[in-house]
C-alpha cells in the first residue's frame, strides 16, 4: 500500500490505491483470476490490521482530549468506540467491539497481528482468537497467541471452527479457573432476544446454558415427533416452531396469538388494493397483500384492533398531524417520534428505540418538540453526552439531524420514508386527507 508524505498512510493514499485497482482490467485466464481473488483477500486483511492500529491511535488521541477537558477518570473513554463506529460506518455497539479487538491484538497478540498484516489470517478469524482468549491474563493470552500462530502455513488451512477450538483448548489448559469463571458469567448473561428476519419473519433467539438449551430443544423434537406420528401434514420444522409458540404463550394454536405492534400502512394499502408496502415499526416492511391479510386475520380471530390516522403534507410526505382522539402530550409525542424514526437514529445503528432524546439538549435551550426530538437506543443516548459530540436539527423533510463526532466527522441522518399513497391527478386533489394509518394491531385481551 502506498503512503503519503513522509510515509504516513492517509485516506488520500488509500483512495489512490482503490482508484488504481478499480480502473484496472481483469485478467482473462483462470489462474490469474484466482490469484487476484487471493491477493484481494490478503489486502482486506492487511487493511484490517491497519484499521486496528488506527483505532488504538484514535482512541489515545480522544482520551487525551477528554483528560485535558477535565473529564473524570471514571468517564474517560466514553463515546470513543462510537466515534470509531462512525468512521467505520458501523453501529456504536460494533465500534466498542472493534476497539476492544484493536487494543487486544495490538497490545497482547503480536503474532496474530503479524499474520493479519501479512494476509494469512482474515479479520474474522483474528476476532475468533481474541474472543477465545478474552478471559486470560496478558501472559497466558500471549502464550495462546504464540502457540496457535506457530505454524502460519498450517493455520492458513484451518477452518473457523478449528481455529476457535484450538485457541479454546489451549486457553482451558493454561488457565482452567478462568474458563470456569467465564462460563459462570456467561450463565448470568442468559437472555432471549428478537430481531427481524426477511420475508415478514423474526428470529426469536434464546441464549441458554448448554444443558438447558439441549433439554428445551429435545422437548420440542419429542413433541414434534409425536404430532408427526399422528399424521399431521406439517413438516417437522413447522411443528417445532408452532409448538414453541404454543408452549410459550399458552395458546391452543400458534396463529391464535394476539400481538401488539405498530403497523404503518397507507389508506390505499389497508382499504383498497394498494401495493405500497406497510411498515412494522422496528421490524421493516411487509408486502401490501400480507399486511391486509394480517389485519383480516386479527379481525376474524376476534382480537381488538383500532386505527389512529396520521396526516401527510401534500408534496413531501411529511407527517404533520395525528387524529384528535389522543391529545398531543409528552407521551403522545414520544409515540409519534417512535413511529416516525422506527429504530435508533444514530447512523448505522439499527437498535430498538429506548430513549426519546432532545437533539439540542434541554439544558442548552432545546425545545421538547417533534422537530427537536429523535429516537435513540440507550447506548447512543449515553455516547452523545460525552465530550466532543454535537447534534443539530436541520431543515428538510423527515427530520434531518446532523451529527458531529469528537474526531470531527460530520454525518447526517433522517427518519425513513413512511408508506406512500398514490397521488391523485391535479384536478382531483382536495384538502389534505389521512394517508398514514398507525394501526395498533392486535392487542390480546
Amino acid at each position: 500500500m502506498s503512503t503519503g508524505a513522509a510515509g504516513v498512510v492517509s485516506r488520500d493514499s488509500v483512495n489512490a490505491l482503490a482508484d488504481d485497482l478499480a480502473r484496472g482490467a481483469l485478467p482473462r485466464d483462470a489462474d490469474a483470476l484466482a490469484e487476484l481473488l487471493t491477493g484481494l483477500e490478503e489486502l482486506k486483511a492487511t487493511a484490517a490490521a491497519i484499521q486496528a492500529r488506527a483505532s488504538v491511535a484514535l482512541s489515545e488521541v480522544l482520551v487525551a482530549e477528554q483528560r485535558a477537558g477535565g473529564v473524570p477518570a471514571a468517564r474517560l473513554g466514553r463515546g470513543v468506540g462510537a466515534a470509531i463506529a462512525v468512521a467505520r460506518r458501523e453501529s456504536p455497539h460494533a465500534g466498542d467491539r472493534w476497539l476492544g479487538f484493536a487494543k487486544a491484538i495490538t497490545a497482547e497478540m503480536p503474532h496474530t497481528l503479524a499474520l493479519l498484516s501479512a494476509g494469512v489470517l482474515s479479520e474474522y478469524r483474528a476476532t475468533l482468537l481474541v474472543r477465545e482468549t478474552a478471559c486470560l491474563s496478558r501472559e497466558d493470552r500471549a502464550a495462546v497467541d504464540a502457540q496457535v500462530c506457530a505454524d502460519p502455513a498450517q493455520l492458513a488451512t484451518w477452518g473457523n471452527r478449528r481455529i476457535a477450538a484450538e485457541a479454546r483448548r489451549i486457553a482451558q489448559r493454561l488457565d482452567p479457573a478462568s474458563s470456569v469463571e467465564r462460563h459462570r458469567r456467561a450463565v448470568e448473561e442468559r437472555c432471549v432476544s428478537l430481531r427481524p428476519a426477511p420475508d415478514g419473519m423474526t428470529y426469536l433467539t434464546a441464549l441458554l446454558p448448554l444443558t438447558q438449551g439441549v433439554a428445551a430443544y429435545a422437548a420440542l423434537v419429542r413433541g414434534a415427533d409425536t404430532v408427526l406420528a399422528a399424521g399431521d401434514p406439517r413438516s417437522r420444522g413447522q411443528i417445532r416452531a408452532d409448538l414453541l409458540v404454543q408452549r410459550l404463550t399458552g395458546q391452543a394454536a400458534a396463529d391464535a396469538v394476539g400481538v401488539g405492534v405498530y403497523l404503518l400502512m397507507s389508506d390505499a394499502t389497508l382499504l383498497d388494493a394498494g401495493t405500497e408496502p406497510a411498515q412494522v415499526v422496528g421490524h421493516g416492511s411487509l408486502p401490501a397483500p400480507l399486511a391486509r391479510a394480517l389485519v383480516t386475520r386479527a379481525v376474524d380471530a376476534g382480537v381488538a384492533a383500532w386505527v389512529r390516522r396520521l396526516y401527510q403534507r401534500p408534496g413531501d410526505a411529511e407527517l404533520v398531524g395525528l387524529d384528535a382522539r389522543s391529545r398531543v402530550s409528552p407521551a403522545g409525542l414520544a409515540d409519534w417520534i417512535g413511529v416516525r424514526d422506527q429504530t435508533c437514529r444514530t447512523p448505522w445503528c439499527d437498535a430498538p428505540i429506548r430513549h426519546i432524546d432532545h437533539v439540542v439538549p434541554h439544558a442548552g435551550g432545546g425545545a421538547t418538540s417533534l422537530g427537536n426530538g429523535q429516537g435513540l437506543c440507550e447506548a447512543c443516548n449515553h455516547h452523545k453526552q460525552a465530550i466532543g459530540w454535537k447534534t443539530l436539527p436541520r431543515p428538510g423533510p423527515h427530520a434531518p439531524v446532523e451529527l458531529t463526532t469528537p474526531a470531527g466527522q460530520v454525518v447526517r441522518t433522517r427518519a425513513p420514508d413512511p408508506p406512500a399513497s398514490p397521488v391523485a391527478p391535479p384536478e382531483r386533489r382536495g384538502p389534505p386527507r389521512p394517508v398514514r394509518i398507525d394501526l395498533i394491531w392486535p392487542t390480546a385481551a
